[in-house]
């Protein structure tokens, strides 16, 4: 399956409560994701909270920006992206 860097942008900046609450709005945007055969790898956030770079897995870029669609989530740009790291040469 194809991994996808997913960048965002929150003028207001992100806010999800760290509570009850904000646990039931992950698990909607999990949920979501599964039926359109997405998965959320994970995110990083930048300090302002107003920019997300996020880690998907998924058959498309068109099935991310519909899912991101159902999660009212915003999307500024899909990469394709593959793992590099230090290791790479063992």
């Amino acid at each position: 399956m194809p991994r996808y860097l997913v960048e965002r942008t929150f003028p207001e900046g992100l806010a999800i409560p760290i509570n009850d609450v904000g646990a039931r709005i992950c698990a909607s945007v999990v949920a979501n994701n599964l039926a359109g055969g997405v998965t959320w790898i994970h995110s990083y956030v930048t300090p302002d909270r107003k920019k997300t770079y996020c880690i998907y897995d998924g058959p498309s870029p068109e099935a991310i920006r519909s899912v991101a669609e159902k999660n009212g989530l915003p999307v500024d740009r899909v990469e394709e992206v593959r793992v590099f790291d230090p290791y790479f040469h063992r």
